[in-house]
């Protein structure tokens, strides 16, 4: 078999939101780029499997790459949708206590927005809650007025299209089989129909989910400094007819996520989760069985949630890395932390990635210029 070989100066992998913001910008620094996708379109996995939620950034460490990022891409996101026309609205969002018991937790969040740089984000009573979402059960309610939600493959299609606009070349069907590093930059080779050698000066490893298994296929690649991948699946229920809400309703996060909570899309469908179901692989079934969990769950902060109303949906997972009872930061190393050339990886973007994803594509930018 004739194996074809092309050098580039850049090469993307994964085509998820991450890997496409970073595409655009590396591509309007005048790179040339290349985006490698093992499946079919963009957007396969996570990205085209969460809630679509912009997030205002209060839950994470403050100083962390998750709070910075998430709070920067926020910004960045809404002017970029306005710019291109995309759906995104910050319909706001109202994180509850349903228990006198979980009034501290809202307590405990508020101040670490506040430590984050976003003194707008505060407690309310619960009758002022209830005046904003009547059908709302709560004791109390943390109200975050610049959450909102986005059409997330528009998002996506404009940023990719900005890629190619500036002259990035997309490739599907284009698995990333091992690598090899040489003195000059990356051997790679890719898998699918055609399979190809691409010589680049410059890897970035948007793999998601994927991403310790790419970089555990580079030959020389430090393995002290991959991190152990989780699969933390999220099963979805969409709700039958229209919701009494007009705002994103959260409970108090769980661990391994922020509880199954209520979005609502720009054509005001609601749908629930997502939950947290730690599974070996990746797996996007969801059990009907699962549904007896979500209105219990619900039901606590809609107690008139009808019967029969929740459907089985879609499900996502999460690119979680290490321990499973401990919340990790956004991962980026870059030669000065893992000290290979010509390496750029991400580990762990999970939530918030969408919502960061310009502002961690404006860091790699500045990392490798």
């Amino acid at each position: 078999m004739t194996i074809t070989t092309y050098d580039t100066d850049t090469v993307v992998v994964g085509a998820g939101v991450v890997g496409v913001a970073i595409a655009r910008a590396l591509a309007m620094a005048g790179r040339e780029v290349v985006v490698l996708e093992a499946e079919g379109h963009i957007a396969a996995h996570q990205s085209s499997r969460n809630s679509e939620v912009v997030h205002a950034g209060i839950y994470y460490p403050p100083g962390s790459n998750k709070a910075r990022l998430c709070i920067a891409g926020k910004e960045k996101l809404y002017a970029y949708c306005a710019e291109k026309g995309v759906g995104a609205r910050a319909v706001g969002k109202l994180v509850v206590a349903t228990s006198e018991g979980q009034v501290a937790r809202l307590e405990a969040i508020r101040a670490n927005a506040h430590a984050c740089g976003m003194p707008h984000i505060d407690m309310i009573p619960a009758g002022d809650a209830r005046r904003m979402e009547p059908a709302l059960s709560c004791v109390a309610a943390l109200w975050s007025p610049t959450s909102g939600i986005v059409d997330s493959h528009a998002y996506m299609l404009a940023l990719i299209g900005d890629a190619e606009a500036h002259g990035a070349l997309t490739v599907f069907h284009a698995p990333v089989e091992r690598a090899v590093i040489e003195t000059t930059g990356m051997r790679l080779f890719v898998g699918g129909a055609a399979p190809t050698e691409i010589r680049c000066r410059l890897l970035v490893n948007c793999g998601g989910v994927f991403a310790p298994k790419l970089a555990r296929s580079i030959e020389g690649y430090p393995r002290e400094r991959i991190p152990s991948e989780g699969f933390a699946k999220g099963n979805y229920f969409s709700l039958s007819g229209r919701a009494p809400f007009s705002r994103l309703i959260y409970p108090v996060p769980e661990p391994g996520g922020l509880g199954v909570h209520l979005t609502i899309d720009l054509g005001g469908q609601a749908r629930f989760g997502p939950d947290v179901q730690w599974i070996d692989g990746v797996d996007y079934s969801v059990d009907p069985a699962r549904g007896d969990k979500f209105y219990a769950e619900i039901r606590k902060y809609w107690p008139a949630l009808p019967d029969g109303a929740l459907s089985p949906s879609y499900a996502g997972i999460r690119a979680k890395i290490g321990p499973r009872d401990k919340t990790q930061d956004f991962l980026i190393e870059t030669p000065a932390e893992h000290g290979v050339p010509g390496i750029v990886s991400l580990f762990g973007i999970e939530s918030p990635g969408l919502t960061s994803s310009l502002a961690i594509a404006e860091y790699v930018a500045q990392r490798v210029a």
